[in-house]
């Protein structure tokens, strides 16, 4: 295996993992101090010391080179990749390898920890055919949201990877607040240029039930919204504390979803599962689609796509309802019919 690829790929499933960023850095540290060097120059350095004193390499990633010059799966990054795939079921393994895309995700330009294009590496990594990149919109200051203007220049920086780009697209996007007035947080004519919408509610959340429901349903009369984003805002665990459901009319909202063609997102993150199951069986009972999404913000976090998909198959849904399955090209007809 190629020492640069293993270290790579360990930092990446840490990421995922959730470990300490300390642990994170040092396996990237380590890949930067190597890259670019070819497997009979490590070979050497690392008979002759030179490799072990080398700034950035510790004990474990100089194990980790060395299992690989030796044409082995380094045993970490082995063990890294079990605990992964214990957590899925058959049946969410398979729903995964039907799914091409990712709809939300997140770069350093908003909240996200990372650039814009490793990023897109890491979507590469996984197999994805296309993901959207939807950092947030203005009234987000805590998330540093996107003015008119930045949003402006993240788009130039889109179509520049698309244009260098061989076989993978990355879909412009937001994901824009739902204001307290239902309405949402960028002007129509930015929404008009993206290919996709997603959007949630990051404030108030404890409303009442009747505030909330009418804040959702004034979002839905929004023709350009495509993804309604963790629709209840929960929090089920994590470092950020836990956080109960908003309170809404699931059924009037579902129904308007439905009506409009907005897939509801099944997020994949382990803090959010978001919606709860019983809420995925009533978006199902009211023909909506879906979206599995990981609302990735690192590299890591968008192979946090199979525990959506275990979750999703778990309850029954359907793959030809989960948009995320479709082409770029259908996906695209889908997401700006109603711009």
């Amino acid at each position: 295996m190629d020492p640069h690829a293993a270290l790579a790929e360990i930092a990446f499933r840490l990421e995922r993992d959730r470990a300490p960023v300390f642990k994170i850095q040092a396996f990237r540290r380590a890949a930067a101090a190597i890259q670019g060097l070819d497997a009979d120059e490590l070979s050497a350095r690392a008979r002759d010391g030179r490799l072990k004193s080398t700034r950035g390499i510790g004990g474990r990633s100089f194990e980790v080179i060395q299992q690989s010059l030796d044409g082995a799966v380094p045993v970490y990054l082995q063990r890294l990749r079990d605990q992964a795939d214990e957590e899925l079921t058959p049946e969410g393994r398979a729903l995964l390898a039907q799914l091409r895309g990712d709809l939300h995700t997140h770069s350093e330009w908003s909240d996200g920890t990372t650039p814009i294009e490793l990023m897109v590496e890491g979507a590469i990594l996984l197999g994805r055919e296309y993901t959207a990149l939807t950092d947030h919109s203005p009234h987000l200051t805590i998330a540093n949201g996107l003015t008119v203007e930045r949003l402006d220049a993240e788009l130039e920086v889109v179509a520049a990877i698309n244009e260098r780009s061989d076989g993978f697209r990355l879909l412009s996007g937001i994901e824009v607040d739902i204001l307290e007035d239902g309405t949402l947080d960028q002007t129509p004519e930015m929404l008009d240029r993206l290919d996709v919408v997603v959007a949630s509610v990051h404030s108030k959340l404890r409303a009442d039930h009747d505030t909330m429901t009418r804040r959702m349903l004034g979002a839905l009369e929004d023709p350009h919204l495509n993804v309604f984003g963790h629709i209840t805002g929960r929090l089920v665990e994590g470092g950020r504390g836990t956080r109960p459901q908003s309170e809404f009319d699931a059924d009037a909202v579902f129904a308007a979803c439905a009506a409009r063609d907005v897939a509801v997102e099944i997020n994949s993150r382990p803090e959010r599962q978001d919606p709860p199951d019983d809420l995925i069986q009533r978006a199902l009972d009211a023909g909506c689609l879906f979206s599995i999404d990981t609302d990735a913000h690192a590299p890591g976090h968008l192979d946090f796509l199979g525990l959506g998909a275990a979750r999703a198959a778990a309850n029954g849904v359907p793959p030809e309802r989960i948009v995320t399955t479709w082409s770029a090209e259908r996906l695209l007809e889908w997401s700006r019919a109603g711009s």
